[in-house]
């Protein structure tokens, strides 16, 4: 022991002379204190609810004086009516999300004073009616007006307003908020997932927006909760007034000799003060959480502004709430004044209103100013001058311009010719031309990827080096500038020319750039294929299917399947990886299934089946066995009846359970992934389509597939089932 301390004193003793000498420079002592000065409020408020329930605990066993009580009962009601006001002024309920633990804290604090109050009430009642402080003994006069019954009916409908009215009605909306929350909530997800995949917002925005969601979840299931702990103050509010006023009543006679005219008069006035002082904070904090509950999540404005903009709105409203009150007020025997006083009111409002609108109508319709009259030589705008959205646009930057330059050796336009060339052949329609322009606007080494004018790519290359991409196992490190793959996010190094060699000895693979930004645009095209064929593309599909097969198509089109349906079939087909090289077993498929059917999903299926063969040359080759993942069948059983309460969109799946999925399906698709092997979801077909949405972005790697798409020349291998506890390993012909 005595070692230990010695060295804590040779420790100590250099660093309290490195405080004492920063002290000494009076900037870093400013800091210091500033930085002191935080950490103390911090602790402060780390402690302030640790020491509000320790005081509460207190309060329940320890006498309290009644000058005490006093101020914690002023400190209860301003409490509430802070609460009380931050619900009003709050534009959304996630804008007081701490509200559920407030409500808890300020019951606990509520219950503990009336414990506090009725032991004082009925160990010093005999004293007079002030014995249980000023606070009481005030709001004990002020309600009973001098008679009992006057005070118990005063008390008895508040009780009611605040248990029957407030606190029943926000318990309701909150149970019902809540559930509807989380059966919403895949919903949502799947929505921010949409808007993430078509470029409308950034990872960053994505993960604020589930994170969002999450916390809205979160709190109305709290508020669900803590609407309980209203319900049941209010309950322990009529308890304690009736044991204050029997017990009071007893001991007084009893203990104290005193006449039960006189021990009813202390005790019903103090039990009445002391329910009162409760009953108001807890009717605030009542009509606090009923106006959290049902406000708006998605209002910017505040309740006032959000009230008034809608209850004044129409000047009709107004005119017709005058007309009446003016007929009520001429009534022989009616409050005249009163009436015909609020009749003129809203007649004045509803003219406000009405000027108001005119004069917005009037700005609006205002004519525009002068134009400038135009230079000599600046022709007018025509419909030339209106530029069609590119299907396809590549922009680059300044320094980049030499890359798509011919003249002056750029191989841009050849790579982005042959990706054309290989995605056309794959996946069986013509890829638009890709229109490439300089942009200033980007940074000079920048390029941009845009489809229909929105951009699905961009990043910034180093056009005099190469990309060392690291393919996930190399020997070394090579110098460079250290970077990601723009296509897939490997890591990679902007190498030299001269490291080309060394890197590839290392173990890299080595690209120029015009192959970085072919390879980011084969990606993207590839990913989004689906929204590149439009009807003009369909039919010049037809039109070349018809050279080969005339009775086919002229059978089919537009008798059967119309152009537009058709082309939302190979639009399915391509958003789900299936190529539609083989138009012939489409329409085929088409002519059997269109005339039952005329869904495109149930079609979307049935030309799955019909090219099944090839897909599953896609995926494996041509291997005989394929491995494959398989959901249990009790996990099976169940997103079957979550589809039928959810409907198609699956809707209807537990967040935890799809949460669950999502994780198990990832680590066997990992693991595929680490044996070099592909990676297959095989299901049934009434599954197939909802989960092949549901893992498409999550995980990009695994294929869904139905027991029907498997050729009958074809054996599945089972190498992981999700639901069981331990992967089972089968073989099937």
């Amino acid at each position: 022991m005595g070692f230990l301390t010695n060295l804590g004193t040779k420790v100590a003793t250099p660093v309290q002379g490195a405080l004492d000498r920063a002290r000494a420079n009076p900037t870093v002592a400013r800091g210091l204190a500033l930085g002191d000065s935080a950490v103390k409020k911090v602790r402060m408020i780390k402690l302030g609810t640790p020491l509000l329930v320790l005081a509460c605990l207190a309060m329940v066993t320890l006498p309290m004086p009644p000058f005490l009580l006093d101020i914690l009962f002023s400190f209860n009601i301003s409490l509430s009516m802070v609460v009380l006001l931050v619900a009003i002024y709050a534009k959304k309920p996630l804008d007081f999300g701490s509200f559920p633990t407030v409500l808890l804290l300020t019951t606990i604090l509520r219950l503990a004073l009336n414990v506090a109050s009725t032991r004082v009430i009925l160990l010093h009642g005999q004293e007079g009616t002030a014995a249980a402080g000023k606070v009481i003994e005030a709001f004990g006069y002020v309600v009973m007006g001098g008679s009992y019954t006057v005070g118990l009916i005063v008390f008895a409908i508040l009780v009611i307003i605040n248990f029957v009215v407030v606190t029943k009605g926000a318990g309701r909306i909150s149970e019902v908020s809540a559930r509807f929350t989380l059966d919403a909530m895949p919903g949502k997800q799947m929505a921010i997932d949409a808007d993430l995949n078509a470029g409308l917002i950034n990872q960053e925005q994505a993960r604020e927006r589930r994170a969002e969601i999450a916390r809205e979840a979160d709190f109305y299931g709290s508020m669900d909760g803590a609407s309980k702990f209203v319900k049941g103050d209010a309950i322990a509010g009529i308890l304690i007034l009736f044991i204050n006023v029997i017990g009071g009543i007893v001991i007084g006679t009893i203990f104290h000799s005193m006449p039960i005219s006189e021990a009813a008069t202390v005790y019903v006035l103090l039990s009445i003060g002391d329910g009162l002082v409760a009953q108001l904070p807890s009717l605030m904090l009542s009509v606090a959480a009923a106006i959290i509950v049902t406000r708006q999540n998605n209002s910017e404005k505040e309740m006032g502004q959000q009230v008034v903009s809608e209850l004044f709105s129409n000047p009709k409203t107004m005119f017709i709430v005058a007309m009446v009150l003016f007929v009520m007020g001429i009534v022989p025997g009616m409050p005249h004044m009163a009436f015909l006083t609020l009749s003129a009111i809203c007649a004045l409002i509803g003219l406000f209103i009405r000027h108001q609108q005119k004069v917005a109508a009037q700005a609006a319709l205002a004519p525009p100013p002068e134009p400038v009259e135009p230079a000599p030589d600046q022709r007018e705008l025509s419909w030339d001058d209106v530029s069609e959205v590119d299907m396809i646009g590549l922009e680059v930057g300044y320094r980049l311009i030499p890359m798509v330059d011919k003249a002056q050796g750029g191989e841009l336009l050849n790579r982005v010719k042959g990706v054309r060339k290989k995605l056309s052949q794959d996946l069986g329609f013509l890829i638009p031309p890709v229109h490439i322009r300089d942009n200033l606007d980007l940074g000079p080494n920048s390029y941009r990827i845009t489809l229909m004018g929105v951009t699905f790519g961009e990043a910034e290359i180093q056009p005099d080096r190469d990309m060392a991409i690291n393919p996930g196992q190399v020997f070394g490190r090579v110098p460079g500038i250290p970077t990601k793959d723009p296509a897939f996010g490997l890591e990679a190094v902007w190498i030299t020319k001269q490291d080309n060699d060394r890197a590839l000895g290392l173990g890299y693979t080595v690209v120029d750039c015009s192959t970085v930004v072919a390879t980011h645009l084969s990606q993207i095209l590839a990913n989004n294929c689906a929204s590149l064929i439009g009807q003009e593309e369909v039919q010049n599909i037809l039109d070349i299917v018809s050279k080969t097969q005339p009775k086919l198509v002229a059978g089919l089109v537009p008798n059967i399947v119309n152009l537009g349906l058709l082309t939302k079939l190979l639009q399915n087909l391509l958003h789900e990886g299936v190529p539609v090289r083989d138009m012939r077993t489409i329409l085929e498929t088409l002519v059997e299934y269109a005339p039952k059917s005329q869904d495109p999903e149930v079609l979307t299926a049935a030309c799955r089946i019909g090219l099944r063969r090839l897909i599953i040359q896609d995926i494996v080759g041509g291997d005989l066995i394929i491995p494959v993942i398989t959901l249990s069948p009790d996990l099976e059983k169940v997103l079957h009846k979550s589809l039928e309460t959810g409907g198609a969109e699956g809707v209807g799946i537990e967040p935890g359970l799809a949460d669950r999925m999502q994780k198990s399906l990832y680590e066997a698709t990992a693991n595929q992934e680490m044996a070099g092997e592909p990676a297959i979801l095989l299901t049934s077909g009434i599954l197939r389509s909802t989960l092949s949405r549901f893992v498409k972005n999550t995980i990009p790697g695994l294929r869904v597939l139905s027991y029907q798409e498997i050729p009958d020349d074809k054996q599945i291998k089972i190498v992981s089932v999700v639901g069981n506890a331990s992967p089972q390993q089968q073989l099937r012909g």
